[in-house]
């Protein structure tokens, strides 16, 4: 995704005779006077009163997106821990009840399928949080490996919301929404309790932002009132409705993936930098081969980068070096709103990974100085 709306109207153009989904606060978003695009088989909130408006909003503040695009697999049985150590990377084993974990799906080429979030709901049951563009390959794929593991798998991505609530004034906001101390659930951690005068929800110290807050898992029946109540009490905390534009803007200002831009099933989770959820202790899918990558290191790897003049880098802009030859592409790439300059990511030969290392971006017909950094870009 792009920084500003390209990426969407794009998107939109492309898909606008194919049949979308409403999710279940269309209507709130149309009378809110959101901009709807379709992304992911869903009419979604791309933006409200605009993109930087939106993505300072969270910064300072607290905003609200709706992401109930994504889907919920919901994982059970006396096999599903052995299901979910053979198709992820990251170690299932390691999760207490009320742990969530980022991880990822790799294939047997190298490449990732998708990443996700698993979140432990009691002994023998999870809930996989997968991106909404992969939902019906994810699903082919899991399903495929339980053939041997024979465990319990639903997907019920059409029942449920998600609602991230994300800023910085988030708990303080919410707090009078549940008799939970949200102050005290740690990031990465998750309850299951009352919110907004509804019983049984995911109350999840997790995002996508970089700012705090948290992801609210409902039952669609309820996400309008979730919605109103959440307003409510955020009124005087300035909360405004945040648009999937802005959700990208922040993002990469943390230097968070995206899956389809910075992975995908041409990308390692080694050379994307993500070893980190790569945990070798166990056997699974591709094992051998990511681990003999790791050994020998990754011809190429995922890195970050400012530019160092005026300038915005786009998805799918060149990285030269300073002979002009092409070394590699940007995967994502804005101009910040936090930091006024422009900002990317993109995948370059190993040898040119080091912070400080110059590059360029091919801009039109110009070569454009850029400086390669470390993570993240937006340090609070």
């Amino acid at each position: 995704m792009l920084g500003n709306c390209e990426f969407f109207n794009n998107l939109a153009s492309n898909l606008r005779n194919l049949p979308m989904k409403n999710i279940a606060l269309h209507s709130i978003h149309e009378k809110l006077g959101a901009k709807m695009v379709p992304f992911a088989g869903y009419n979604m909130p791309v933006q409200y009163e605009g993109v930087t408006a939106e993505h300072l909003t969270v910064r300072a503040a607290v905003g609200v997106f709706d992401v109930s695009h994504m889907g919920e697999f919901f994982v059970s049985g006396k096999n599903a821990l052995a299901l979910l150590q053979k198709v992820t990377s990251n170690d299932a084993s390691k999760l207490e009840i009320g742990d969530a974990q980022y991880s990822c799906f790799p294939d047997n080429k190298n490449g990732i399928v998708d990443d996700l979030l698993c979140y432990k709901i009691e002994e023998n049951e999870y809930l996989l949080v997968v991106n909404a563009s992969n939902i019906g390959k994810d699903w082919n794929w899991i399903s495929k490996h339980n053939e041997d593991f024979k465990a319990d798998l639903k997907d019920l991505s059409e029942d449920y919301s998600l609602l991230a609530i994300q800023g910085p004034k988030a708990v303080e906001a919410m707090q009078s929404l549940s008799s939970l101390d949200l102050a005290a659930i740690p990031f990465y951690k998750f309850k299951i309790s009352d919110f907004a005068g509804v019983e049984d929800v995911i109350i999840s110290a997790t995002g996508y932002t970089g700012s705090g807050g948290f992801e609210i898992y409902c039952k669609n029946e309820d996400a309008e009132q979730i919605w109103n109540k959440v307003f409510e009490a955020g009124a005087a905390f300035g909360i405004k409705p945040i648009g999937l534009a802005a959700r990208d803007t922040l993002r990469l200002e943390m230097g968070y993936c995206l899956y389809g831009n910075d992975i995908d099933d041409t990308t390692s989770p080694i050379e994307a930098g993500l070893g980190w959820i790569t945990k070798f202790t166990k056997d699974f899918i591709n094992a051998k081969a990511l681990a003999k990558e790791k050994e020998q290191k990754p011809e190429r790897k995922l890195v970050a980068f400012e530019l160092d003049v005026r300038g915005i880098p786009r998805h799918g802009y060149d990285i030269v070096d300073g002979d002009g030859k092409v070394i590699g592409v940007v995967t994502s790439g804005t101009m910040s709103p936090s930091l006024q300059k422009g900002i990317g990511m993109g995948y370059v030969p190993r040898i040119s990974v080091k912070a400080g290392t110059q590059i360029f971006i091919q801009v039109r017909k110009k070569a454009i100085p850029a400086t390669i950094i470390k993570l993240p870009f937006y340090k609070g």
